[in-house]
């Protein structure tokens, strides 16, 4: 079991995704309401070598020695992966070493406004960083994010990605009823968006339970009328779910151990993560198919959200 990579793991954009996490749970320069990771438990902008380089690439060559079937290594993780100071070391290890394999970086964009950042980046195949909000009140109401982080230098960062940046931007939008999806922050995300011009832009909605109770995710309608109304060409929903069991990655042992985990008890995906030694990247990707197909069902208690079988 390794304690830096997880998956192979079914990913609705990035197919068979390995997924690298160079920082610890829950260290991001946000709080997002919705993050089904859990609640930020340190706050910051600041770059450190969270996850030291030579632990990351011991794994890497190890996962790889076994000549794995894998679209993307990508870098996501419980945290925001930008902040770890040395991202663009073990991504140029990878373009070096292993350059038949793609690489993506999920994002939140919001270091971005860094130039040495976007240096360091510039290898990656695919960037997917995200903006919920251009209005200052509907980011901080949303993204919740550190003190010091401004939302005209957040957005101006991913504006000077795409100018330095041969590789594909996918841009994420994160919609919530009541937070971002009134007429007027739509209209100042669609200026922002036109000043980004990113290759997608990828509108998605609340898939599980966030941080914050009562959130309502948007309809499949909904989300088409924003396309409507931005009119972008290039804009994609990407909120539904896939049958993920299709995917060629899907395992059914990792199903089968989180069924009959919460068979025995209702769980959180902390104690999942603690109870199977599993990535909880990689739990969320299973919980999301096993939710949608109705075989579990959440319960929001004083300790978090509990998974549980449906009708047990």
């Amino acid at each position: 079991m390794y304690k830096y990579l997880f998956g192979p793991v079914p990913s609705r954009r990035l197919g068979m995704s390995l997924g690298i996490d160079l920082i610890p749970k829950k260290v991001c320069s946000l709080d997002c309401v919705y993050c089904e990771v859990g609640k930020t438990t340190k706050l910051t902008t600041q770059r450190l070598e969270y996850v030291k380089y030579n632990k990351v690439i011991d794994e890497l060559n190890d996962f790889m020695s076994t000549n794995p079937k894998i679209d993307y290594i990508t870098f996501s993780g419980s945290g925001e992966p930008t902040l770890n100071s040395r991202i663009g070391d073990v991504l140029n290890f990878i373009k070096e070493k292993y350059p038949d394999v793609k690489t993506a970086v999920l994002t939140n964009g919001t270091l971005l406004s860094d130039k040495n950042l976007r240096k360091e980046l510039l290898k990656a195949d695919v960037i997917l960083p995200s903006l919920d909000a251009a209005g200052e009140e509907t980011f901080k109401k949303i993204n919740r994010p550190a003190p010091n982080l401004s939302l005209d230098e957040y957005i101006q960062g991913i504006i000077d990605l795409r100018k330095e940046y041969s590789g594909k931007i996918w841009l994420e939008v994160l919609f919530l009823k009541g937070y971002n999806d009134s007429e007027d922050e739509l209209i100042r995300l669609k200026k922002a968006i036109e000043k980004i011009k990113p290759d997608l832009v990828q509108l998605n909605t609340l898939d599980r339970p966030g941080t914050v109770e009562g959130l309502i995710a948007l309809t499949t309608d909904e989300l088409k009328r924003i396309i409507d109304f931005w009119g972008f060409p290039n804009a994609e929903i990407i909120a539904s779910q896939i049958e993920r069991t299709t995917i060629s990655s899907y395992r059914s042992d990792v199903e089968s151990a989180i069924l009959e985990t919460i068979a025995r008890r209702p769980c959180t995906l902390e104690d999942l993560h603690k109870l199977l030694g599993i990535h909880v990247n990689e739990i969320n990707k299973y919980l999301g198919t096993l939710e949608s197909e109705g075989k579990i069902v959440t319960q929001s208690l004083e300790r978090g959200t509990f998974y549980e079988l449906k009708n047990k």
